[in-house]
């Protein structure tokens, strides 16, 4: 499936590859003690490590490397049992060491992939080149006075994983999908939290357009982009700027860009740097990182079942849809709360409900599924007054939304309220008679042959039984009068 942008000369294809910075879920950072907790105030988290005091040396941190190895397993990727640090150098500001130790051509992760499923229903395998850890830099602030910038080191020397994908991405779509997938992964494993508005989890997007059948041509790198919905913009915007350059005679330079999104435009910041540029050398301090394969075996073992996984089985195990077994999955914590709904229940209609109703009332009212005002075990209640016909399909609407409002039992509702079904079939058959009797036209009509008028008769008597009528009864005493 390709995105065809359409120039003034014809069609592009477009050609995208993206690099995930992802933080790791670790108490303390890659070389260092220091804490990694997010919105500390500026510099408390600041080791001699990680402000590169002379002769502090850094020791690897092994949950770090732990984490790290989780994430190549679950994506299906070799495990290198010998990697190695580099020194990456560059000078900046908020980088007082003046060099980024991060792993360049020997990463702890390989080659793996990544499934991804589309609005169309279709699905594409999307390879990962490697995965490394390198530590973050710190972050330069420029908004805290009108002529000086402030430096904080909390972020210095805190754990990335580099996720670098194939540019096998042909789509804004495939992109916002591939990085939502990534994302669930990570969080799945305990790996990532995924938190993009907190910068633990952000994406270099690096686009190239050709003809269709061309070889690849110069691509560019947007920078530090910190949402889906952001990335799939800055594609579109830099595919469209780089086929205007080519269509106008121009050449696209290999350089490094900023997404605005105010403007949906991308700016151009510095020159892509080459390796060489870097001057990579192996940390001298660090020895190379070899790993035991009974140790990677034993973090294997321990994997919880992964997003792909917990789909098949509920297609299979449930009976669900592609479709519905994705969206129940897509989050560990809605998959949980969907299998204690489900568990011993009609599964299809768990799934509705979920789908349906409840994520509409957790819109509705701005929560998430973690502070839900209905429980998993409440709402599986509720299904059960359905089951066992005390309530019908219209009154549990009704009882779901005053659970919502007051966190009351399902079971309590109904009784407080009044709204058990009835199915007293004497009930019923008089309220059927009275329904007949108020209205002998629409019954002349039904009688001569408007059969579309059953519907009317039914909501007329489930009208006057205010909505507590068993639906089945009802249709079953309406056909024997009007067949009479």
């Amino acid at each position: 499936m390709s995105y065809v942008i359409k120039g003034q000369d014809g069609p592009w294809e477009l050609v995208i590859g993206l690099e995930v910075h992802a933080q790791v879920i670790s108490r303390s950072k890659l070389f260092s003690g220091s804490a990694t907790e997010f919105g500390a105030e500026p510099n408390s988290q600041v080791s001699f490590v990680d402000a590169a005091f002379p002769g502090m040396l850094p020791v690897i941190n092994q949950e770090c490397v732990a984490q790290a190895v989780r994430t190549g397993l679950g994506l299906d990727a070799q495990i290198n049992l010998v990697s190695r640090f580099d020194r990456k150098n560059y000078f900046y500001a908020d980088l007082p060491a003046g060099y980024q130790i991060s792993q360049y051509a020997h990463p702890v992760v390989g080659g793996g992939h990544v499934e991804i499923e589309l609005s169309d229903g279709s699905t594409r395998r999307i390879g990962v080149t490697r995965l490394h850890l390198e530590q973050d830099a710190g972050k330069s602030l420029h908004d805290q006075h009108p002529t000086k910038s402030y430096i904080d080191l909390n972020r210095s020397g805190i754990a990335l994983m580099e996720i670098v994908s194939e540019p096998d991405l042909r789509t804004p779509e495939e992109a916002g999908a591939y990085l939502r997938k990534l994302r669930t992964i990570l969080r799945y494993l305990g790996t990532c939290d995924g938190n993009m508005e907190e910068g633990s989890m952000r994406a270099d997007v690096n686009v190239s357009v050709r003809r269709h059948g061309e070889p690849f041509r110069t691509r560019c790198e947007v920078k530090n982009v910190n949402s889906v919905r952001f990335v799939m913009q800055a594609i579109e915007a830099e595919a469209a700027r780089q086929v205007e350059v080519w269509e106008s005679g121009g050449t696209v330079e290999q350089e490094t860009r900023l997404f605005d999104p105010a403007r949906g435009e991308t700016r151009s910041m510095r020159s892509k740097e080459d390796a060489h540029d870097y001057r990579y050398f192996p940390d001298p301090d660090l020895l190379p990182l070899v790993l035991d394969e009974a140790w990677v075996a034993g973090l294997r073992a321990e994997l919880p079942e992964l997003p792909d996984a917990k789909r098949a089985r509920f297609v299979a195990k449930h009976g669900l849809s592609a479709y519905d077994a994705a969206v129940l999955v897509a989050d560990q914590e809605t998959a949980a709360f969907y299998e204690t709904v489900a568990a011993g229940r009609d599964a299809k209609l768990a799934a509705n409900w979920m789908m349906g109703d409840f994520f509409a009332a957790l819109n509705r009212t701005g929560r998430s599924i973690g502070d839900s005002p209905v429980s998993a075990a409440a709402l599986g209640q509720l299904l059960d007054l359905l089951a066992d016909r005390t309530i019908n399909g219209r009154i549990a609407k009704e009882v779901f939304e005053a659970m919502v409002e007051t966190g009351e039992a399902p079971a309590s509702i109904v009784e407080n309220r009044g709204l058990r079904q009835v199915t007293d079939t004497g009930a019923i058959d008089r309220a059927v008679d009275s329904v007949l009797a108020a209205n002998p036209d629409k019954l002349a009509e039904y009688r001569g042959g408007k059969d579309k008028l059953f519907g009317f008769f039914v909501g007329q008597v489930m009208k006057a039984m205010a909505g507590k009528g068993n639906p089945a009864l009802v249709n079953d005493a309406l056909r024997q009068r009007l067949s009479a």
